[in-house]
């Protein structure tokens, strides 16, 4: 009995606060004063709504303080080494996003012989021009940063580990062009893909492509 009491004096004090609780809530809370982007404001001196980010204030994840891996240059000069670590999965990577962003003009073999060229595009470079081939790794990082030529900036496409990962691959296809066989290890030749020949020649033909130039 004394607990029921309890009960029924407890239901008693807590269904009047639940009512001043209800009364409390009020359309207004919901539609609180704001500002549409850009919208204006007479409340600043300036009119803007927006307060400008103070001097000095930097996005978060975008304080770049490494000037290699973000600039691809130290003291203005193009560097020759890569500033992350590329492996195999990175490479693999890099050849994803270059297959995504840079075939459509470059080709899947690096020549310039992409599809827009191939319909009227102006001529993209050829990874395997003497010039190409034996400039630095930072040349590419900073052309695909800030576009070259006729050629855009993928800055806003590609974040700059990819540009370096995308580069990887580019040196990868530049080797390629003049690897033989014999660079690749003995015990690894068994497990390189044979491609099939293209259509009209025969195998027999074909295979001895295979012993020299790649």
């Amino acid at each position: 009995m004394t607990n029921n009491r309890h009960r029924t004096v407890s239901l008693r004090l807590a269904f009047p606060l639940l009512f001043l609780g209800l009364t409390a809530c009020r359309q207004d809370m919901h539609d609180q004063p704001r500002y549409k982007p850009l919208a204006a404001s007479d409340f600043f001196a300036d009119h803007r709504s927006a307060r400008p980010a103070v001097e000095g204030t930097v996005a978060r994840g975008h304080l770049r303080i490494d000037e290699a891996r973000y600039t691809g240059k130290i003291s203005g000069e193009d560097i020759d080494q890569f500033p992350i670590p590329i492996d195999r999965d990175g490479i693999e990577r890099g050849r994803t996003r270059f297959n995504i962003y840079c075939t459509p003009c470059h080709g899947r073999l690096g020549d310039g012989n992409g599809m827009v060229v191939l319909r009227g595009y102006r001529q993209a470079a050829s990874y395997y021009s003497d010039k190409l081939m034996k400039a630095p790794v930072g040349h590419f990082f900073d052309v695909i940063t800030n576009g070259f030529g006729a050629m855009p900036s993928y800055a806003s496409r590609i974040v700059p580990d990819d540009r370096w990962r995308i580069t990887a691959y580019i040196r990868a296809l530049q080797f390629s062009e003049s690897a033989k066989i014999t660079d690749v290890p003995a015990d690894q030749r068994q497990t390189l893909p044979v491609e099939p020949p293209p259509s009209g020649i025969a195998p027999s033909a074909a295979a001895p492509a295979q012993q020299g130039n790649r």
